[in-house]
């Protein structure tokens, strides 16, 4: 990218995190949550990428000044140390110009948004769903180290301890930027507890991620909407079967139904499958304005086959390998407790440099 081309965009940032700064000072905007939050969001993301590009300029302004003392100044010790500064500033522009760079990326508009994240089983019968399970507890188990907060919003569980389907909602500044590559089909290879004879089995799961969309993003008509009550089934306490506590909405233009039945209280239950049809309704809408968008979930949760793979789990090895990025770690056990940082920023920085390179 060129100097001047790059100090333009450097500018117009700087100029855009003002005016969310004024927009936040603006009573107008505080009295509406959704525009508040909005512009709150923004400028969070904003704040460091700003910090470092008025660092940027000022280094830049510090260099164009000393450029006019080496060429103005007749004393030779003055023009030594202006010298001297001129060379360490260029040097450390070098330096900082490739920081600078990353940050004019532009930024995702999921970033910082709450995401469910929808864990189901696929190839591999009761061993698929005891993985669908184990899944979960490490994005639990990661979310706790990292201080997001997680929560299961659904969960449809197999008759041995497994899970068919779970749906959690995560949230958290980071969420989004952390998880969001987690997308795609997940290989296991183990023993699985029902094989009496000691063979390693294949199995696969699949995880789509989905940004949470706000009330304010997409608008439900109650019309559009069919809401049946069931008494729950499976495992859940001693509220299972005796209240008609389970809930199930049918979007009825899409077609789209969500089930819930987690909770003892209807009305939670109703909360929380308002929030994944609500999610799953602005994907839709995203799927259908941008073709892209709707070739990456495609791609993200495909038919659950074992061959369709974005990482592979080996038990026996102790091995886990990401094959978006190529890593691949001897930290199985570990990862599996949700020490799983190394591998998530590996695959932010891996989608940084190729949006650089797009950029270029």
């Amino acid at each position: 990218m060129q100097t001047k081309e790059l100090i333009d965009r450097l500018e117009r940032e700087v100029e855009r995190f003002e005016e969310l700064e004024h927009h936040l000072a603006d009573p107008a905007v505080s009295s509406d949550p959704a525009l508040l939050k909005q512009y709150s969001r923004e400028h969070t993301v904003m704040q460091p990428r700003v910090q470092a590009i008025r660092g940027y300029l000022k280094l830049l302004s510090d260099i164009a000044e000393a450029r006019e003392i080496v060429a103005s100044e007749k004393d030779a010790e003055l023009l030594e140390m202006a010298r001297e500064e001129l060379c360490a500033n260029e040097a450390e522009l070098e330096t900082r110009r490739s920081e600078i760079e990353m940050l004019l990326i532009p930024p995702d508009p999921n970033s910082g948004k709450s995401v469910l994240l929808e864990i189901r089983a696929g190839t591999g019968g009761e061993e698929a769903g005891l993985f669908v399970g184990d899944l979960m507890r490490m994005y639990a188990r990661f979310c706790e180290k990292q201080g997001l907060h997680c929560e299961t919003i659904y969960a449809q569980e197999t008759g041995i301890g497994g899970f068919k389907e779970v749906v959690l909602g995560i949230s958290g500044p980071a969420a989004y930027d952390l998880l969001h590559r987690e997308g795609g089909g997940h290989r296991v290879q183990r023993i699985p507890v029902t094989e009496s004879g000691g063979r390693i089995h294949t199995s696969a799961v699949t995880v789509a991620v989905i940004p949470e969309a706000e009330e304010s993003e997409i608008e439900i008509n109650d019309k559009d909407l069919e809401i049946d009550t069931y008494r729950a089934s499976g495992a859940g306490g001693q509220h299972v079967n005796k209240t008609d506590s389970a809930i199930r909405i049918t979007h009825i233009p899409t077609g789209l139904v969500v089930t819930c039945q987690d909770e003892r209280s209807q009305l939670k239950n109703k909360t929380k499958a308002m929030r994944i049809l609500r999610s799953r309704l602005a994907e839709q809408e995203a799927a259908r304005q941008h073709a892209e968008a709707s070739a990456k979930k495609k791609e993200q949760v495909g038919s659950g086959d074992r061959s369709e793979r974005i990482r592979t789990y080996n038990f026996p090895q102790g091995r886990v390998t990401d094959h978006q990025i190529g890593y691949t770690a001897y930290n199985l056990a570990g990862f599996m407790e949700g020490e799983a940082l190394e591998l998530f920023e590996s695959l932010l920085q891996n989608e940084r440099e190729e949006k650089i390179k797009e950029l270029a």
